[in-house]
């Protein structure tokens, strides 16, 4: 084992002990190690910078914004809303109405909009009905990570191994490519969601500001409001007390939840935390102000989050109309005939999520002078940057060296094992740090594990896509889990409960399919 392994081994271990303590963002973190590399030479500056210009990052970056026109159209909630049934329906019958059309989305936009247009619907309309909206919370986000996996643009990791595969002048992943493995995934993972659910997860856990809503509720300048904190929101890291919440946005904490707890007391002790969800006291100027805010990731009040302005309804429909055809134009720019009669264009997902992005901010579907807040800037720092990392694990040799090992415990078991193996790797480092992060340490070695056994790569890239965003079993491991954990108040514990056999169910699913989809 040379200076270079050693070197990115113990740096890969930093990255992972610094992502697990939360005390910076991951983009920040995974920059700080690749400049460490470029320091250190283990890696070249055009190396560093290489993942910045990636068609895969930039698609990601794209398909922000045109999920973010689809959210703004209001499409989506029109949709959802007439799926409801309004009155006499029971967990089961309306999970199996709204999961499935969830999924069928969030296959094509980006999820984290998907949970935050559909959970206040769901959570306000639970209670009209008289049912748990913990029932609805942690399943909208299971689906939203299983219908992900069902294509292309499903899930910005997805993207990230088609633009590492790229990268190595392979051909990429093709739009649906995915869906053979993804479509009896997401088939199993719904039935295990509809048979379960109902027992696993919690009843709704009692509101503490029920007594101060009945309060207020004379006053009908203010009311109850539930927002979620992001990525953006200002006051992360630090206690409340030393943030004046209500200066700032005209509104005031009564309550945190946290990590699956509410706080109700020593509230200015506590310090604040992406994924937070903080019960307020406010009037209506504040979800006008504030709705569409890119401090906070949800809002409810009684309404699902506004989407920042009326829309006519010729809008709504153009919305859709866009996507369906950047996923038609991008489906079937892939046939070698198209591509035979356009040889200087490349009609491919980059292609038509470039032109739709564009004409969606010509006809205003978001305000695009206010584009760049639509776009989350640390998750493309954090692809840009695992590109830099997995080229650091190729040069070194570290990757093959981890190869060789994985090759060694497979045993008998050959590619197969190596296989299961690598996807428990890429699992295990996704349920702890970043799905995008867990897709690039997992890509190298995918690579290199491939070369040993003398098999096709693919089989090895298509478990790291699986892998890397099927993360069910902790709040952490997915996004969308940590939105819910909050507006549900779910604990940990919960998430552990219905995740961990899915984690495994889908495992086994994959593991046992894709050698026989893509054969070794």
């Amino acid at each position: 084992m040379n200076f270079d392994i050693i070197f990115v081994l113990l740096g890969l271990v930093g990255m992972l002990i610094a992502l697990i303590m939360d005390k910076m963002r991951p983009g920040i973190v995974l920059l700080s190690l690749v400049v460490v590399f470029m320091a250190a030479g283990i890696i070249s500056p055009q190396q560093m910078v290489a993942g910045f210009s990636n068609r895969g990052m930039i698609t990601v970056a794209l398909l922000f914004l045109v999920s973010e026109g689809i959210r703004q159209s209001g499409a989506l909630s029109t949709v959802v809303k007439k799926l409801l049934p309004s009155k006499g329906t029971s967990v089961t019958r309306a999970q199996m109405r709204i999961l499935p059309i969830v999924s069928a989305f969030s296959a094509f936009l980006n999820n984290t909009p998907v949970v935050v247009i559909f959970a206040p619907i769901l959570k306000n309309w639970s209670r009209k009905v008289g049912l748990s909206c913990t029932k609805f919370l942690i399943p909208l986000s299971y689906a939203t990570i299983l219908g992900g996996l069902c294509t292309l643009i499903g899930t910005s990791t997805n993207l990230v191994v088609h633009g590492m595969m790229i990268d190595r002048g392979l051909d990429g992943l093709k739009m649906f490519d995915l869906a053979y493995i993804g479509i009896p995934i997401t088939v199993a993972g719904l039935v295990y969601i509809l048979v379960v659910s109902k027992r696993l997860l919690p009843a709704d856990r009692p509101d503490n500001f029920e007594d101060e809503e009945a309060e207020v509720a004379e006053d009908t300048g203010q009311h109850i409001v539930e927002v979620v904190l992001a990525s953006r929101f200002p006051g992360l890291k630090r206690k409340l007390k030393n943030f004046d919440f209500k200066r700032r946005y005209g509104a005031e904490v009564k309550e945190i939840r946290q990590n699956g707890q509410v706080i109700t007391e020593n509230l200015g002790e506590v310090r604040l935390q992406e994924g937070d969800t903080l019960v307020l006291l406010a009037d209506s100027a504040f979800t006008r102000t504030w709705g569409d805010s890119s401090v906070f990731l949800m809002m409810t009040n009684g309404q699902e989050i506004p989407a920042g302005r009326p829309m006519p309804a010729w809008k709504k429909w153009t919305a859709l109309a866009l996507l369906i055809l950047m996923i038609a134009g991008a489906t079937i720019g892939e046939l070698p005939y198209v591509q035979e009669r356009f040889p200087g264009v490349k009609m491919d997902m980059f292609f038509f999520a470039s032109v739709t992005a564009v004409v969606m901010a010509w006809l205003k579907l978001f305000p695009p002078k206010k584009y760049t807040k639509y776009i989350s800037w640390d998750i493309l720092i954090t692809i840009a940057c695992a590109f830099a990392i997995s080229a650091a694990m190729e040069e070194s040799g570290l990757a093959a060296l981890i190869a060789t090992f994985i090759q060694n415990v497979s045993g008998s078991l050959g590619a197969w094992g190596a296989l299961a193996l690598l996807y428990l790797v890429t699992l295990v480092i996704t349920e702890l740090i970043t799905n995008n992060a867990a897709a690039a340490l997992a890509f190298p070695l995918a690579l290199e594990t491939a070369a040993k056994f003398g098999a096709d790569p693919m089989p090895f890239f298509i478990a790291i896509c699986i892998a890397a965003s099927a993360g069910f079993a902790t709040p952490i491991g997915y996004q969308t889990n940590l939105i819910v954990q909050g507006a549900g108040n779910y604990k940990f514990t919960d998430f552990v409960k219905i995740g961990l056999p899915l984690d495994i169910l889908v495992m086994v699913i994959a593991v046992t399919l894709i050698p026989l989809i893509w054969p070794f």
